[in-house]
């Protein structure tokens, strides 16, 4: 059990985290003709949609409440009121999300208050689902907004177990911390089983870098429809991947007395091997072919890369089930997590194979990095400086990515997954040179490159033999 250091500074330096208003705008994108409108000022907006846009290089529907300093201290409700009416009005959503902001949260509002008065005021709109959520920027990370975002979604979508069951149907809760890619990897394995996978929220058909037929949308392009939310209560079964939603799987599970399987995550041989015996209990049929073929892939890529990741040290930073995932994946194949920083402290860090996890940022994860003779780091892009100080090489995993294309989309989950995880970290390892064969020395051989001739002075090369020329 890994020990919990928390932080001591008074500031962050080079953060790592990024805020739960982003995690909980993020969820909401994956529902689909959905748009967050953040409560806070236009910067706080502004601020997320750049982050937004240069990790999925995509359109990025962001609103604002657009509070400034006299509703910031005379009151706030107006704005929250005024403007979910005009984003009923000019766009006619399917649903409208409102995390709040550290702005906010400081002066006092009660979001779900405002929305109160939104129904009460414009009752035109009741068939527009507007789902609050409180996400101080100060408190949590991404993964807990994202987290809040879904159960405050579920609670407002999903009212109780329809009597109608559908038996081909299966709900699947992904985290934060699955990419577009990897969420349309766990569709297609799902789908190899005869089985209807309803994802929520879905950033695979949202965020996964595809032109639409239209120029322009002011809402969510893609993701999973209010509809299918509304249907959850009548799938078979529900899969959950990520301990971070473990309250909203607490949630549905009470409300639909669904059966569910729950998954700290999905990399690597072991990862997978539990999605797949989870989804072969819920079909009753045994394990596809093509699955048992990618599994022998997976294995040999494990025999292929051992030389290189064996015994490899390591420095992970990332929010806890991306950061969790990460270790036990590596700890399957001999690699050894040396350091170990998250943004938040969560119950499951104290499961990740180190001795301890630091609550900081990435200045923690340099400092605890010198001396421990790192063999690679895995984080997001603003740890590359750090990584380029220390002289190690850096593998960008998490959110988020800006200085390499395609990061949003890269598939780390399944058994195609984890193997090319593997085969990307053992790349890198032999750019170091670790893994590979010495070439051999003789003791006989002249080591000089060149030496003197001993008649006329001239210069001579030796060859790798030791004879002259």
């Amino acid at each position: 059990m890994a020990d919990i250091v928390k932080r001591k500074k008074a500031l962050s330096v080079n953060p790592l985290k990024s805020s739960s208003t982003i995690g909980a705008a993020l969820a909401f994108m994956g529902v689909s003709r959905t748009i967050p409108m953040l409560h806070g000022s236009q910067g706080c907006s502004a601020f997320g949609k750049v982050f937004f846009v240069r990790h999925f290089r995509e359109p990025i529907p962001l609103q604002t409440t657009a509070m400034d300093q006299v509703s910031a201290v005379m009151g706030s409700y107006d704005n929250v009121v005024e403007g979910v009416k005009t984003i009923c009005e000019t766009s006619s959503p399917a649903m409208v999300g409102i995390p709040t902001t550290g702005l906010s949260e400081t002066q006092g509002v009660d979001i779900n208050m405002a929305v109160k008065e939104f129904r009460t005021k414009y009752p035109g709109y009741e068939h527009i689902p507007v789902v609050p959520v409180s996400t101080p920027d100060y408190k949590g990370c991404l993964e807990t907004g994202y987290a809040d975002a879904v159960l405050a979604m579920l609670k407002e979508l999903v009212k109780e177990r329809k009597t109608a069951k559908r038996k081909k149907q299966v709900t699947v809760l992904v985290g934060s911390h699955l990419t577009p890619g990897d969420i349309e990897e766990i569709k297609d394995i799902i789908e190899l089983f005869g089985l209807r996978p309803v994802v929520f929220p879905d950033l695979s058909t949202a965020l996964d870098g595809h032109l639409p037929e239209f120029d322009f949308s002011p809402l969510s392009v893609g993701g999973t429809p209010v509809d299918e939310i509304l249907s959850i209560g009548s799938s078979a079964a529900t899969i959950v991947i990520g301990r971070s939603l473990v309250q909203a799987a607490d949630w549905l599970k009470a409300e639909t007395d669904i059966p569910d399987y729950r998954l700290d995550h999905v990399f690597g041989l072991e990862g997978t091997d539990d999605l797949i015996m989870a989804l072969r209990e819920i079909a009753d049929k045994e394990v596809p072919e093509k699955l048992e073929r990618q599994r022998a892939q997976l294995q040999d890529a494990m025999l292929d890369t051992h030389f290189m990741l064996g015994m490899s040290r390591l420095a992970i930073a990332g929010d806890p089930d991306l950061l969790y995932g990460m270790s036990k994946f590596l700890e399957t194949i001999g690699g050894e997590t040396c350091v170990a920083v998250a943004p938040s402290n969560q119950p499951i860090l104290t499961e990740v194979p180190t001795k301890f996890v630091k609550i900081g940022d990435l200045e923690d994860l340099e400092q605890l990095s010198i001396g421990e003779n790192l063999d690679l780091i895995i984080s997001n892009s603003h740890a590359v400086e750090s990584a380029e100080r220390l002289g190690v090489p850096i593998l960008r995993c998490g959110f988020p990515q800006w200085d390499l294309v395609g990061g949003y989309q890269k598939t780390w989950v399944g058994y195609r997954g984890g193997r090319q995880v593997l085969f990307d970290l053992a790349n890198l390892q032999l750019q170091n040179h670790k893994g590979e064969v010495k070439p051999y020395e003789s003791i006989y051989g002249q080591k000089p490159e060149y030496a003197k001739g001993q008649t006329n002075g001239t210069t001579k090369k030796v060859d790798h033999h030791g004879y002259c020329h």
